[in-house]
């Protein structure tokens, strides 16, 4: 009689066995990866390299248009991406049918976000910069990276609102209140911490790419900062590419150092990501 129960505590010993195993291995990569990273390229990050501008192909200066420029592109990427994504994804939750089109519609949204980078940028290309005429520019590589970030960004909010006891809709409801009111006064205060994560983590995201901006619009170098949304721009992660893979005798250190600066840009994508889920949480939970 004891031999099921045996069996059934040594399956659960090994499976907490193997998980933890996972979580160490994941946890020592990762540190592994940022520890690398900081002491190969923290020698080279000091006030200048923030403030100026590259010299002699980048072999000299800093990196601050880039850094600009990345901004601007974080920027545009939210205006962008953030209203329609969680727009559809309140739709997607509330008002759609669950019917077959409506699944179809869904399934398709999970697999956008699988699409590799590169198409987003090809498509970017042929629709912005050629067909609407916005030439290589920094509006091209906003819209094109808000429609990477578009199938996160509405995948986390349908997911942030269904997660919503649906005992709130309808003790809603059943005082009077109209469904527009139910989402904006109570569905979107109980989700908004899925929302802002999924949001923050997606352009977190689209700050490290490189493909889909390297075709619509990054430049290596560029006389000054972007004075208009349809100018071209720089970016950290065009930039560590080009002195990473196209620029001779360039030190090692300044290398590094770009990819510290980007790394530290993602990083607090994510920290930022945190604190506003976990403000929004004691907000919530003390009204």
């Amino acid at each position: 009689m004891n031999s099921p129960r045996i069996s059934r505590k040594l399956s659960q010993r090994t499976a907490f066995g193997l998980l933890g195993i996972a979580t160490v291995v994941v946890i020592v990569a990762v540190s592994f990866i940022i520890i690398y990273i900081i002491t190969n390229g923290a020698g080279a990050v000091d006030w200048a390299f923030l403030t100026q501008a590259p010299t002699q192909a980048g072999k000299a200066g800093g990196i601050f248009p880039a850094l600009v420029g990345t901004s601007f592109l974080m920027l545009g990427t939210g205006l962008f991406s953030l209203p329609l994504g969680v727009s559809a994804g309140i739709y997607l939750a509330e008002y759609a049918r669950d019917n077959r089109l409506t699944r179809i519609i869904n399934m398709a949204i999970l697999n956008l976000a699988g699409v590799p980078s590169i198409v987003y940028g090809l498509f970017g290309l042929g629709v912005f910069v050629l067909l609407f005429h916005f030439g290589m520019s920094l509006l091209s590589a906003s819209l094109t990276l808000a429609c990477q970030a578009l199938a996160m960004t509405v995948t986390t909010s349908r997911e942030a609102i269904l997660a919503v006891p649906r005992e709130y809709r309808e003790g809603s409801l059943a005082v009077g209140a109209t469904r527009w009111q139910t989402i904006r006064h109570l569905v979107l205060p109980q989700a908004l911490p899925g929302i802002i994560t999924g949001a923050v983590l997606a352009m977190s995201r689209a700050a490290g790419e490189t493909a889909p901006i390297l075709v619509v619009g990054a430049a290596f170098l560029l006389p000054g900062l972007p004075q208009s949304p349809f100018d071209q721009f720089m970016a950290l992660p065009y930039h560590l590419y080009t002195v990473a893979a196209h620029i001779p005798g360039m030190a090692r250190s300044t290398m590094w150092g770009v990819a510290l600066v980007l790394l530290v840009v993602v990083l607090s994508f994510n920290v930022l990501a945190t604190v506003i889920r976990l403000r929004a949480r004691q907000r919530r939970y003390s009204s």
